[in-house]
């Protein structure tokens, strides 16, 4: 039986490096050998088959097929087309499928690597929420020691994640090395589905403003998002702050369904054609019921494809005021075909067009891939194409969605870069503070005093942090911050974490700002339906 076909989009580099976005899926397409053109690619395979049995046959050690095939002639071809076009072994296209759905089995918790050589360990970054690891106990910062009796030294972190991954309702044994413990402690855990959301806790970032983030667009996507409007009590909505920072994408469905929620029914949201294809039009399917309040849109240079879809659509209608840098710049549409061997390829057969026409796609010819994805040149746009907002503005195509006011947040301080990341002082600080405290329990609205400070400057020079007393006497109150936030994840909860970071991000609260331009721009847009629709009057 032959699959449906879908599809999604994704950049690339990041679902091989982080979190593989999940596509719609749909059947391979088969290659005829008949007459004409396909002579010439039945000429090219007999080449390439050759060339391949004679490095297979006299190559001076042992080739590999997959590593010459999945992981070399086969990208290497797909590259030369665009920078998205890729191909998936066995469990890439795996981890993309479960992270398309938003779920898997296991223990339920982010864990990265720490340290080098020897003394290299595998950490627990976060348990999330509610999860078997965090009913079990499991902390921010526990060292892994022993999955299952299998000792974890010389591990990566990708094979003790395979290692806690497994069927629902399967015990899994982890020991761990805590701070302020003086022996290894063993947790026993059940795996489960775990759920990871691609909406997060919405809240009110100040009376009658609303805040939501949308970290990536899986299955369902469009339905945490009301889910979450709803808790708040649409209704009482007067205005949305909506957070699409480094959202690297998903699902074309479910970027439709969004940008749906905002528009009235039947507006488009975005086009899209290929060569074997001709136009479709993608429109909001559902009234939207009296939601007419004014939206601001977060953007940076790593919204992306999805993302920027519905960025696109709330602009091109008047519909949110874009804050921020111009995004990426993906216009172009990927398919998935399901290959032998649960492999996959995800082949670019579309553009995709905003509704106003534009193709957002920036320029990748005559340029390295690494300068493509580093995109640091954040003024390119396309002059020749230029198209209209519903109310009249002007807005480009080629360089992604240009805001409509551009606001990039300050950057960190070489001694905040020093000591948040290139020390990890505020991670490795908290396991300390909860074993001197003897509880990760925390009174509400928790904050650093002064005690808590100078014990934490003492450690940060333990731990040859480089900073100077002046360096730390300008940076207190961004050190308060930073110190409550992670400690609020162990003590609370990640989300606490993110609520501290969000209320006092300059970027939302620059957003806050915005609203009544956003109100404005909603207002003038009305005016001119209503000016379009209003019949001449004959004198």
């Amino acid at each position: 039986m032959a699959a449906q076909r879908k599809t999604y989009f994704f950049l690339p580099l990041i679902i091989l490096g982080c979190s593989l976005l999940g596509g719609l899926f749909g059947p391979a397409t088969a290659v005829s050998a008949s007459t004409g053109p396909d002579d010439d690619i039945q000429v090219s395979l007999r080449a390439f088959t050759k060339v391949y049995e004679a490095v297979e046959q006299n190559y001076a050690d042992t080739v590999n097929p997959d590593k010459a095939i999945y992981n070399g002639a086969i990208p290497s071809m797909l590259h030369t087309l665009d920078p998205h076009s890729n191909f998936f072994d066995p469990k890439a296209f795996a981890a993309m499928r479960e992270e398309q759905r938003g779920q898997y089995y296991g223990v339920g918790m982010l864990v990265g690597p720490r340290g080098s050589g020897p003394t290299a360990r595998t950490i627990v970054i976060e348990p999330f929420t509610g999860s078997p690891a965090n009913r079990a106990g499991l902390h921010r910062g526990d060292a892994i020691m022993v999955v299952n009796d299998k000792k974890t030294d010389g591990l990566t972190t990708t094979e003790v994640t395979t290692l806690l991954k497994g069927n629902k309702g399967t015990p899994v044994q982890i020991t761990v090395a805590r701070e302020g413990a003086a022996k290894p402690l063993v947790f026993d855990v059940v795996r489960d589905e775990i759920s990871r959301p691609s909406v997060g806790d919405s809240f009110w970032v100040k009376p009658g403003i609303a805040y939501v983030d949308i970290n990536l667009f899986n299955e369902n996507t469009s339905h945490e998002m009301e889910e979450q409007l709803n808790k708040l009590g649409e209704g009482k909505i007067q205005g949305l702050v909506l957070d699409l920072r480094s959202n690297p994408g998903g699902l074309l469905n479910e970027g439709v369904e969004v940008a749906g929620h905002f528009l009235k029914k039947g507006m488009a949201v975005v086009k899209h054609r290929g060569r074997t294809s001709p136009e479709k039009v993608f429109t909001a399917r559902r009234a939207s019921n009296g939601r007419e309040y004014p939206i601001v849109v977060l953007v940076d240079r790593s919204t992306a494809s999805a993302a920027e879809i519905v960025s696109g659509a709330l602009q091109d209608h008047d519909r949110g005021w874009i804050l921020g840098e111009n995004t990426f710049g993906k216009g172009l549409v990927q398919t998935v075909f399901p290959l032998a061997e649960n492999s996959g390829l995800a082949l670019t057969t579309y553009h995709y067009y905003t509704p106003s026409g534009r193709l957002i796609q920036r320029d990748y010819s005559n340029i390295s891939f690494v300068e493509y994805y580093t995109h640091k040149n954040l003024d390119t746009k396309n002059m020749a194409d230029v198209k209209m907002t519903d109310s009249g503005r002007t807005v480009y195509g080629g360089g992604g969605i240009s805001p409509d006011e551009k606001y990039q947040a300050p950057k960190l301080n070489k001694f905040q870069i020093e000591i948040k990341f290139r020390k990890n002082t505020f991670f490795n600080y908290a396991p300390k503070l909860f074993a001197e405290r003897g509880t990760t329990k925390l009174p509400q609205d928790w904050a650093p005093d002064s005690a808590t400070m100078d014990a934490f400057h003492a450690f940060a020079l333990k731990e040859k942090v480089d900073f100077t007393e002046g360096e730390w006497t300008e940076n207190t109150d961004w050190l308060k911050q930073e110190l409550r936030q992670e400690v609020y994840i162990t003590a609370f909860s990640k989300e606490a974490s993110d609520r501290v970071g969000v209320e006092n991000d300059p970027t939302v609260q620059k957003g806050v700002e915005a609203m009544p331009k956003a109100k404005q721009l909603l207002e003038s847009a009305k005016k001119m339906l209503v000016q379009r629709m209003t019949p001449p009057q004959h004198n």
